[in-house]
């Protein structure tokens, strides 16, 4: 079961952070993505390491551009009762590079 082998260490971001907060949290957690929540905790978006280097390759506003300019706002979730076959089987279907774990409630 994926509920065995995932990361419970959720970094959630806020679509106002800026791209470069959001970089930054990912490198000192050595992860790719981070899912984005509203102030209500619901699930609205993802962001993802390719992502930002596809904006950062235009002249922009690294510092000041939020989030919610650069993520992908279909989010595809998997339940943390899913094997782990059929959650990279989405992955690949979708072809996406992260996918957040959600319970029965829809938290992350």
């Amino acid at each position: 079961m994926l509920c065995d082998i995932m990361n419970t260490h959720v970094i959630v971001l806020n679509p106002k952070d800026s791209i470069k907060k959001a970089l930054n949290l990912m490198n000192e957690n050595n992860i790719n993505g981070a899912p984005v929540a509203d102030e209500e905790g619901n699930l609205i978006g993802m962001i993802v390491k390719a992502d930002i280097y596809r904006f950062l390759m235009e002249e922009g506003h690294y510092d000041t551009c939020p989030v919610e300019w650069v993520m992908t706002k279909e989010v595809f979730t998997a339940s943390e009762e899913e094997d782990v076959i059929s959650i990279a089987k989405k992955i690949l279907d979708k072809d996406i590079i992260a996918m957040p774990i959600v319970d029965s409630s829809k938290n992350f």
